[in-house]
């Protein structure tokens, strides 16, 4: 199980020493996230300054972005960073497609497999000579002269993730991609009965093996021995009952028999009750939900709650180089021991 650092938000001047910092502590991986930046510029800085880090977008909203864009800038990371980027896309909810991003809503799950196997055929051009033609319902590709291929890497294409989190997503996933971003809002029992079963059919429908795939998730994660650690408690509080308020995130809710709970929360966001709304996530929902623990206990907290469902683990927690770097060192070095 590797280790990677979450940037939920991130500062451009900030990275190169942020990036250097991360791998001298140890993390397996670097995660930037679309919410108040770009996720691809800070990769560009984090692939400067470091050389044994994995380096991915947790995620990119995909439909702003056309294929030929996402493939250029993937293929670009992939090659400043030897072979170590990793491309992670998501789909977001229709509202922020078309209300933020402007951009068009249609048939979710089939357009984002189309834009994978665009991608994946703008790649072939280039690192193949494949003569590019792919023909889809949203997608028609053939144009690729010479003058803007850009040409082959000496490493293998990046590997390609997406979010998932229902059962059509999970299938895509498994079929077609080489990994799966699992929200923080999950259970164990949420990846063994739904998750890991459809994303297992996925498998079946693309000839893949779970051996050839990685599950990532971030993971709300408590550190008893922090400073902070009233304020991470509050704050995970918080998450879940402002994910759980929304529909998109009903499925895990369904699964535990939390509906009239998801229904109330969801009544009391459109009633702006923000601040009322964590009161309502009892200390059995944190349980399933949250890792509790020591710095360096919470690895083996970890992996005793999820056996060998998880290949990659961040926490949601702010990454500040200098600050806790002792609790960081010590749940490295718990990962690092059994790896």
């Amino acid at each position: 199980m590797k280790i990677d650092v979450l940037l939920l938000t991130h500062d451009l001047r900030q990275m190169p020493a942020l990036a250097r910092a991360a791998e001298a502590l140890g993390f397996d991986g670097l995660w930037t996230a679309e919410t108040q930046s770009d996720p691809f510029l800070p990769l560009v800085l984090a692939a400067e300054h470091s050389r044994t880090m994995n380096l991915g977008t947790s995620i990119a909203v995909t439909f702003p972005r056309s294929p030929a864009t996402l493939a250029y800038l993937a293929w670009d990371l992939a090659r400043l960073s030897n072979g170590r980027f990793i491309l992670g896309l998501g789909t977001q909810v229709r509202a922020h497609n078309e209300r933020r991003f402007g951009a068009a809503w249609a048939k979710p799950v089939r357009k984002m497999r189309e834009t994978i196997e665009a991608i994946r055929a703008i790649w072939d051009n280039w690192q193949n000579d494949v003569p590019l033609n792919y023909q889809g319902e949203f997608f028609k590709l053939n144009l690729m002269p010479p003058f803007f291929s850009s040409g082959p890497l000496p490493t293998p294409p990046p590997p390609i993730y997406i979010a998932a989190l229902n059962e059509n997503m999970l299938r895509l996933a498994g079929s077609h991609c080489d990994g799966v971003h699992l929200h923080a809002l999950h259970t164990v029992k949420y990846m063994r009965e739904f998750a890991l079963p459809h994303i297992e059919e996925g498998f079946k429908r693309g000839g893949k093996r779970r051996a050839d795939f990685s599950v990532s998730t971030g993971l709300f994660a408590i550190p008893t021995d922090s400073p902070n650690a009233a304020k991470q408690e509050a704050y995970v509080r918080q998450q879940i009952s402002f994910y759980m308020s929304t529909p998109a995130y009903r499925v895990v809710a369904d699964l535990h028999g939390w509906n009239e709970l998801a229904f109330r929360l969801s009544k009391m966001a459109r009633r702006g009750e923000w601040e009322q709304m964590p009161d309502q996530i009892s200390d059995e929902i944190m349980a399933e939900m949250a890792v509790t623990g020591t710095w360096a206990d919470l690895p083996g907290i970890i992996r005793a709650k999820y056996g060998d469902l998880l290949d990659r683990v961040s926490y949601y927690l702010p990454f500040v180089p200098g600050a806790e770097d002792e609790g960081w060192q010590a749940t490295i070095a718990g990962f690092k021991r059994n790896a």
